[in-house]
């Protein structure tokens, strides 16, 4: 997948094609894949199993950071897991941070993650496959490009490399499969629930927290209380700069 888009008059700015944020999740990612590549069918091994997610180590062993830890782990024996997953948060994901700086775009990737997560280990449990290992950041990846569609719907993505698509009917394309697939998934080794899971809690954050507003994210306060004391100060502020022009025309004198 890759896209291209006209963002001229949309005041980004696309000065570093690596953001921090992006940047350290390629480095760590790709690190933590290194590691394991040439450790899994050592000794070393072993020391991975804690990190992957395991919905029995979860609910019983209160294993909670796995809920995090997952997302650094990809399939060793397959380049294209990690490729997928990497050239996507590359391409999609620089420009979220660049639109809403470092912080908030790792908030929202670890939002979405962790969901897709919970979305796993609630599934897992409801089947009875409670010992069945997921690992990967496809939950954050599929709620980035949720993201992205939302955010720059009219951007063009070429879809398989090939067809041009806009962002928006992409994203609709890829929720349908991945809930279809999630309902049909068997024995799969792909985990059509956590990227399905990553779009819902992606979706539901953008559609809670912030909201779409000319082509950017702003934050909605949404507190009546904070809004009445705003309101408060604002009329006090003008009724003192009243009374000081009232002051002033009082002590002017003309010559």
């Amino acid at each position: 997948m890759r896209y291209t888009a006209g963002y001229r008059n949309t005041g980004i700015s696309f000065s570093g094609a690596f953001p921090p944020g992006v940047k350290w999740l390629l480095v760590v990612n790709i690190a933590v894949f290194v590691l394991y590549f040439f450790t899994v069918q050592s000794a070393f091994g072993v020391f991975f199993q804690p990190l992957k997610l395991v919905p029995r180590d979860v609910l019983e062993g209160l294993a909670i950071w796995q809920l995090a830890t997952y997302l650094f782990l990809h399939d060793p024996f397959g380049f294209g897991h990690i490729l997928f997953n990497m050239l996507t948060l590359w391409m999609f994901g620089r420009d979220l941070e660049h639109t809403w700086g470092t912080r908030r775009f790792l908030r929202y990737y670890f939002l979405c993650g962790i969901g897709a997560g919970v979305c796993v280990v609630a599934a897992n449990a409801l089947v009875g496959n409670v010992d069945r290992a997921t690992i990967g950041a496809s939950g954050a990846i599929y709620g980035l490009l949720l993201a992205f569609g939302m955010l720059f719907p009219d951007s063009v993505v070429l879809f398989s490399f090939l067809f041009p698509i806009k962002a928006k009917y992409f994203v609709m394309i890829l929720g349908v499969i991945a809930f279809m697939s999630s309902l049909s998934s068997g024995n799969s080794r792909v985990s059509n629930v956590a990227h399905l899971g990553g779009m819902v809690f992606g979706f539901l954050y953008l559609k809670t927290a912030l909201g779409v507003r000319a082509g950017k994210f702003r934050l909605r306060l949404g507190n009546p209380l904070r809004e009445r004391y705003r309101d408060w100060k604002i009329q006090r502020a003008k009724k003192k700069f009243e009374v000081y022009l009232r002051k002033q025309d009082r002590d002017r004198w003309v010559n």
